[in-house]
């Protein structure tokens, strides 16, 4: 099969490789299309990757081509995405159900062979089937909108309150879709993109806000009745929106930072003293994953997404590129501030 294989910094090669077979318990996945995330651009550009060569891609869609021995309740041709996460069910996390929080963890895409191929192999429990309805393009947006469900999971989150989203890209654009969803009074959305902060409107968010803007806060808070936010959800990992997370808070909110730094945060003492005196629950949130594995987040999604609840706006995806031109896709990464949003890579038949 051909491959975007990764054989150092800035060393990407799309090539043949030995084509994966499916053993005991595993299914081969013929993959439509992937999405490149955050986490893959260090590993392509930097020296994040765990070893080379590596396939990198965990963000994708396709249709079984391979059953491996012992598999039942799947088929072949069946539209299935994957969950990433290859927990060792035997540590007391798993045990617990916990399966984020697995310290002896495999992940399809990193230390193991991902989705920017043919083909990818997994395990026969990560797969996740979704109806005839989703494109396969959108269908590589599931992991995102379970990392956004499950921070809400994990913020004990209940509707009928005020809700600030804290950064309009793609988790947070999900997070703000399943708030609305289960129950929230209000969501409001907070970027300093304005053509992000269109798409939240687009997709569904009562508000939005420029952050870069004067005055911005007061004007949100008093819309929200004027006491602050009953949730805050932080997803852009920048120390700015982790530092407004404490400002919008109202007294005994739920913060929760799905968003993660890649710098040290500082909190002047007056500011994180509003965590004392709001009396407010902060909480993280990792990963996307529940028992039964691979969790609620996913069946949930898979629920929402085939019958058109879950919005899916052709703006989430700002480019398209054929794997063959992977390389091509992620150069564009060297220079951040010129992407607008995903970019997909696609098989084409």
């Amino acid at each position: 099969m051909k491959a975007a294989v990764l054989h150092g910094q800035k060393d990407l090669r799309y090539e043949e490789i030995e084509r994966p077979q499916a053993g005991e318990g595993e299914v081969v996945i013929r993959v439509k299309a992937a999405g490149i995330c955050g986490s893959d651009i260090p590993r392509v550009l930097g020296t994040a990757a765990h070893y080379y060569p590596i396939v990198l891609g965990h963000e994708f869609s396709g249709v079984i081509e391979e059953l491996g021995p012992g598999v039942s309740g799947l088929r072949p041709g069946q539209r299935v995405t994957a969950a990433p996460l290859c927990p060792c069910m035997q540590c007391a996390d798993c045990q617990r159900g916990d399966y984020s929080l697995c310290k002896h963890y495999r992940f399809i895409g990193s230390s193991l062979f991902g989705s920017f191929a043919d083909f990818v192999k997994v395990p026969a429990r990560n797969v996740v089937p979704f109806g005839d309805e989703v494109d396969f393009v959108k269908a590589a947006f599931f992991e995102p909108s379970t990392i956004g469900l499950h921070g809400l999971f994990c913020a004990g989150y209940q509707g009928g309150a005020h809700v600030a989203i804290l950064g309009g890209g793609t988790i947070g654009l999900f997070t703000m879709q399943w708030a609305r969803l289960l129950g929230a009074q209000s969501v409001s959305v907070f970027d300093i993109s304005d053509a992000r902060l269109a798409l939240a409107k687009r997709m569904g968010a009562d508000r939005v806000y420029n952050t870069s803007k004067e005055g911005f806060l007061e004007e949100a808070v008093a819309a929200a009745g004027g006491e602050g936010f009953g949730f805050v959800f932080e997803t852009a990992g920048q120390n700015a929106t982790m530092a407004l997370a404490f400002e919008a808070a109202a007294n005994r909110a739920s913060v929760c930072f799905i968003g993660t730094s890649s710098r040290d945060l500082q909190f002047p003492w007056k500011q994180f003293e509003k965590m004392n005196r709001k009396e407010f629950r902060l909480t993280g949130s990792w990963m996307s994953y529940s028992a039964p594995f691979p969790g609620r987040e996913w069946r949930m999604t898979a629920d929402y997404l085939s019958d058109g609840r879950l919005a899916l706006d052709d703006a989430l995806v700002w480019k398209r590129f054929p794997m063959s031109e992977a390389a091509e896709a992620f150069a564009l990464y060297e220079n951040p501030g010129q992407v607008g949003g995903k970019i997909m890579l696609v098989n084409e038949d």
